[in-house]
């Protein structure tokens, strides 16, 4: 587990030390300049796989925001999918530059409040800069693991995350958390790559494609089966669009009984 966070804390740590000198790169989940298996940053028909375009549709408008978008390593937008309502409490799991923070801060105000956690000192550095930006106060940033997330139980009223819990190492103690620091009734929606069933052994064993969103995917019985074993109910697999030959991005969907869990 140390040795795939660290492999993972050094990219995304690049990513943001590229951003604040002006020298951004690829997304993290797409190619890096040295050997990748991830195929595709653009479909066939030219559509956007990872990364900020896929924002199109979302108000994205705004200083602090647009930079915070524009840095976005993503497969998905999953504040279009989490059905956010004002007065609610909403924490994104790898929050990176705080692009979909500050998205969901919009839409729980007025009286919710919308946190961030990153495990990367640089990532959350940036996020509070592009809050400060955006002149956004309902928000906050957290560094932490997501397998150790630092907030009590019973806080957060929606999980949200975008391409991020394929990179932990342990994706049940991820989602058992998620469950933890849910409310009962609460809500997990996020964007994810999905493993192929067949995905080859190389590629799931190259140590690189952990940052490249693909070799840590679970298969989608994978994930429905640790989503349940965490305590999650309504599991809605969605798949969006194909991200590698091995694997898709999908909207992953479900919630907490309201009682007796």
């Amino acid at each position: 587990m140390t040795d795939i966070r660290e492999t993972v804390r050094e990219r995304y740590a690049a990513a943001a030390q590229a951003a604040t000198s002006g020298t951004q790169g690829s997304s993290c989940c797409g190619p890096s300049g040295g050997p990748t298996l991830v195929e595709l940053t653009q479909d066939a028909e030219g559509h956007a796989v990872f990364g900020r375009e896929l924002y199109a549709g979302d108000d994205v408008t705004g200083e602090g925001v647009e930079e915070a978008i524009e840095l976005s390593l993503g497969c998905g937008v999953p504040t279009a999918v989490a059905d956010l309502h004002p007065g609610e409490v909403v924490l994104d799991l790898g929050s990176g530059a705080g692009g979909d923070v500050l998205l969901s801060a919009r839409r729980v105000a007025p009286g919710g409040r919308a946190i961030g956690l990153d495990m990367t000192t640089e990532m959350v550095e940036l996020a509070r800069r592009n809050a400060a930006a955006a002149g956004v106060d309902n928000v906050e940033f957290l560094q932490g693991y997501l397998e150790e997330v630092p907030l009590p139980d019973d806080s957060v009223d929606v999980v949200i995350s975008n391409c991020v819990i394929n990179l932990a190492a342990d994706k049940t103690v991820v989602l058992a958390e998620a469950a933890r620091v849910l409310r009962p009734g609460g809500r997990f929606a996020v964007s994810d790559v999905v493993a192929d069933e067949g995905m080859d052994e190389r590629t799931r064993a190259d140590m690189a494609q952990w940052t490249g969103c693909i070799a840590g995917a679970l298969t989608e019985a994978e994930f429905r089966t640790a989503l349940a074993s965490a305590g999650f109910t309504d599991v809605e697999v969605v798949p969006t669009h194909r991200v590698h030959r091995h694997a898709q991005a999908a909207i992953v969907r479900a919630s907490l009984p309201v009682t007796g869990r």
